[in-house]
């Protein structure tokens, strides 16, 4: 290797199983910039709620063909050793990671009179402990000389959800650890931001909530996958290198 050259960067995804989802568009730009992928999926979730199945292994071989170096795994981040197998199989298979970014995630619709013990459980251990321990270890093992990037993926939380009580919940408490952590890791050089992409059409919308939203929209449409992917190849950049701690609300104005 060429003494004067630079390390390749190698980022974390988590939760790029589907093919129109926002891992999955951060996964393809960051591969555009030659960055070596890492992306996690848990296709029992994706095939019970979405009905998709193989889309991993295709998002895989399109990021080949980008000409980065490309490795996935299938992992529960429910279970609690999650965090130290996904930087196992990383540092094993790649290198050690520069960039994070948290993107899985478990949403079910819920309500308060629906809304127990074992909704917010399953919310809780995917969401907020699995991001939370995740970048925990990630900060651990973080060895680079350059900087290091942690973005967490949050939603309209500031806004009333009143269907989507935990899930509101559980994204609350990664904005406030956001905050928190962006503070302890600043002498280690990692910066750590949140980004709420505002409603995205990653294949949940139907055509009238589509209409329905892009009707109120300043700028007349819905976000989509690659409006959240571009935010995040900036934060994850060199020219980012001063902004941490923040909560991006990137709605298009809504």
């Amino acid at each position: 290797m060429d003494p004067n050259s630079k390390p390749r960067r190698i980022a974390i995804v988590t939760g790029a199983s589907r093919a129109r989802g926002i891992g999955a568009a951060i996964c393809k730009v960051l591969a555009t910039e030659g960055i070596d992928i890492f992306f996690t999926y848990w296709t029992a979730f994706d095939r019970a709620t979405y009905g998709t199945e193989n889309e991993p292994q295709a998002l895989q071989k399109a990021i080949w063909k980008t000409g980065v170096r490309c490795v996935s795994l299938g992992i529960d981040q429910a279970r609690p050793q999650a965090a130290r197998e996904i930087m196992d199989f990383v540092e094993e298979q790649l290198g050690s990671p520069t960039i994070l970014v948290n993107n899985a995630a478990y949403s079910a619709r819920d309500g308060y009179e629906a809304l127990d013990a074992d909704i917010l459980d399953a919310h809780y251990a995917v969401n907020v402990r699995g991001t939370l321990l995740l970048s925990a270890e990630f900060a651990r093992r973080f060895q680079s000389t350059s900087d290091g990037h942690i973005v967490n993926l949050i939603s309209g939380q500031a806004q009333p959800m009143p269907d989507e009580l935990a899930y509101g919940a559980s994204k609350g408490a990664i904005e406030a650890f956001t905050i928190s952590l962006a503070a302890a890791l600043a002498p280690k050089r990692i910066t750590v931001n949140a980004i709420d992409p505002g409603p995205t059409d990653t294949g949940w919308m139907t055509e009238e909530i589509k209409q329905q939203l892009s009707r109120i929209a300043p700028q007349g449409r819905v976000g989509q996958p690659e409006d959240a992917a571009r935010l995040i190849s900036f934060l994850t950049s060199p020219d980012a290198n001063w902004i941490t701690g923040q909560v991006i609300h990137s709605r298009g104005g809504m």
